[in-house]
């Protein structure tokens, strides 16, 4: 919802804003026909987009790329080609990368019922080298991918 209430607060909404429907996973809202017709996946998060004709997208890096094309109008991701592509490699950086080791760290971490060393180690080294390449990036720029705010 944060991309969403940077366009709200830039004015990129025609009329009105968006709703957020939370969901009750605990009881597998996720997994219930209606929900797997908008995203097949059965996670969140996912969007439908009523101004356009009930479209529905799912997968963060998706969801934050189609808000900007569509609604953006060069906010948050520019027309440029070059800082275009910028942004985007970037921004799958992070769901490439960042999120899914991030993810098995912590469950291998704190979840698992009996210690898996090997698997600690590794995604917690990946983390590791992860956060160092973004250090590295942040010396260099502002923002991750330059000196632009972006959905990066």
């Amino acid at each position: 919802t944060v991309l969403l209430e940077e366009l709200k607060a830039a004015d990129k909404f025609s009329s009105g804003g968006f709703n957020v429907r939370e969901l009750d996973l605990d009881k597998r809202e996720q997994k219930e026909p209606w929900f797997l017709k908008i995203n097949p996946n059965g996670r969140i998060p996912a969007l439908v987009d009523h101004r356009s004709n009930d479209y529905a997208i799912f997968e963060s890096g998706a969801i934050m790329q189609y808000l900007a094309d569509v609604y953006g109008e060069g906010f948050l991701l520019p027309l440029d080609r070059a800082a275009r592509y910028d942004v985007l490699q970037w921004l799958f950086f992070q769901c490439a990368g960042v999120g899914p080791i991030q993810g098995q760290a912590h469950a291998f971490l704190r979840y698992v019922p009996e210690p898996v060393p090997y698997a600690a180690d590794r995604f917690r080294n990946e983390t590791r080298r992860l956060y160092e390449v973004l250090d590295r990036r942040l010396e260099r720029s502002e923002y991750i991918a330059g000196n632009d705010y972006s959905i990066a």
